[in-house]
């Protein structure tokens, strides 16, 4: 069974994953069904955030990416309307614009620079495999 997360910059060396702060927490949403992600990518797109592609991914995958890179795995099931926060960070940890270096050098807590980056390319290559 797949799960779906939302990607900017999906398929390029510049991708980031969306992911929600709470607290000090970071989590990536894995929603059960496709269409509830395309709506909550729609919702994000309408406050804003660059277009956003939804994937199908392993949910060991995304769990196993997500406790390398310090953030939590939260399922979303069939059915749920979630709705993104009213208000947003200050500042990302992923710039669209920038360069994959350049994200990567950023500093933040619980982000994906806290993956080294042999193992972001193991995880990269795992995930190219699921394509």
């Amino acid at each position: 069974m797949s799960v779906y997360v939302i990607l900017f910059n999906a398929r390029t060396d510049n991708e980031g994953m969306h992911s929600l702060r709470v607290g000090d927490r970071h989590q990536v949403l894995m929603f059960e069904v496709e269409e509830d992600a395309i709506r909550f990518s729609n919702f994000l797109e309408a406050q804003d955030f660059p277009p956003a592609t939804v994937e199908a991914f392993d949910p060991e995958e995304i769990e196993e990416f997500c406790q390398s890179a310090g953030y939590e795995a939260m399922r979303v099931p069939d059915g749920t309307l979630l709705m993104p926060p009213e208000t947003m960070v200050d500042k990302t940890t992923w710039d669209p614009n920038a360069t994959p270096e350049e994200n990567l050098s950023q500093e933040g807590r619980g982000s994906i620079q806290d993956a080294s980056t042999a193992e972001m390319d193991r995880i990269r290559a795992q995930l190219e495999k699921l394509l």
